[in-house]
């Protein structure tokens, strides 16, 4: 399989019509992606692969930092804080620049920045496999009798949204346990010290395949293929009302203010040319059970509307927000 990758990676660097001395950016150090959550999480295993091709393309190293806290704004703030010369980038879903103001965590908007999409997630209903839950149905009606403990990457997080969205409506309570990263939820689940974690199935395929979760349904309308696994039933099956949408986009980002023209469109080129042909993401998504997706520009953004409306409304009805969605200009979906 490894032999079958390389191949294909230099068959691709043969028929793509770039290269680095093409590109009207030519970065002269390594360049930074701040990944603002743990390690081993969506974010930090998506960033690590797409670093990998920026690097081929540019020659140039790609450094990528964990700097987690506060919901993912604490590396946020410090990635928009540098100096906008092109060199340091940010990684995350892009649904959350519609939130974080909403939640008065930071005061930023999707709007002041270039966005770059690689995959899209989404989120898995899992219990740690001694928890007497074998199906989402008795699951969901043990939730509205007792407190059942949650993990979560934390407030504002794919899990986080997950939970409210399934909670807003099927109506019931729970106890959240918050983590810095979907890693360490995950793992908390897998230990024992959780019993169920709504994180993303990028998160929790490699402890699905070793038995180690019980998934029970995906948020999806449609079933999710893991490789390894088999099928996991989409929550359709189990509740008729319709979710909010509930899937997270990937990738990573730049600040557009102050962000040199030159920078813009090397990524431009890369995120059109090199990303929609890379297979190194393609075998990524097909092992973590994501949706290779690359947009960037306003494509991403309107691809993330709908993420960021579906979000926005679940944190009002948690009483979570600290405005109103509509003074964001986040119409209800």
């Amino acid at each position: 399989m490894r032999f079958l990758l390389v191949a294909a990676a230099a068959l691709v660097a043969m028929i793509t019509p770039t290269w680095a001395s093409d590109y009207p950016w030519k970065p002269t150090k390594p360049i930074t992606i701040i990944v603002p959550w743990g390690a081993g999480g969506a974010t930090d295993q998506v960033t690590r692969v797409t670093a990998g091709i920026i690097e081929q393309e540019l020659g140039q190293k790609v450094v990528v930092v964990n700097q987690p806290g506060a919901s993912g704004s604490i590396g946020g703030i410090s990635a928009s804080k540098a100096p906008r010369d092109g060199y340091t980038w940010l990684a995350g879903a892009p649904k959350q620049f519609g939130t974080y103001k909403l939640l008065g965590l930071w005061d930023t908007w999707i709007d002041d920045w270039q966005l770059y999409v690689t995959v899209t997630n989404v989120p898995l209903v899992s219990v740690n496999p001694d928890t007497e839950y074998q199906t989402m149905d008795q699951l969901l009606e043990a939730m509205k009798t007792k407190l059942i403990s949650v993990a979560t990457a934390g407030a504002g997080s794919s899990g986080h949204s997950a939970i409210e969205g399934l909670k807003a409506v099927v109506g019931f309570d729970y106890r959240h346990v918050t983590y810095d990263g979907g890693n360490p939820a995950v793992i908390a689940t897998v230990s024992g010290e959780t019993e169920v974690t709504t994180q993303l199935a990028s998160e929790q395929a490699e402890m699905v395949r070793a038995g180690r979760l019980r998934p029970l349904a995906v948020l999806a309308s449609q079933a999710l293929a893991i490789e390894g696994f088999g099928d996991v039933p989409p929550i359709t099956d189990f509740v008729k009302e319709p979710l909010p949408v509930l899937s997270t986009a990937f990738g990573i980002y730049i600040p557009k203010e102050g962000t040199p023209a030159e920078v813009i469109a090397t990524f431009e080129m890369i995120w059109n040319e090199v990303i929609p042909n890379s297979p190194e993401l393609k075998a990524y998504a097909l092992e973590k059970g994501a949706l290779f997706a690359p947009s960037s520009g306003q494509t991403a953004r309107d691809r993330v509307w709908p993420e960021i409306q579906g979000d926005a409304w679940s944190f009002q009805a948690a009483g979570r927000a600290v405005i109103s969605p509509e003074e964001l200009g986040i119409p209800k979906p």
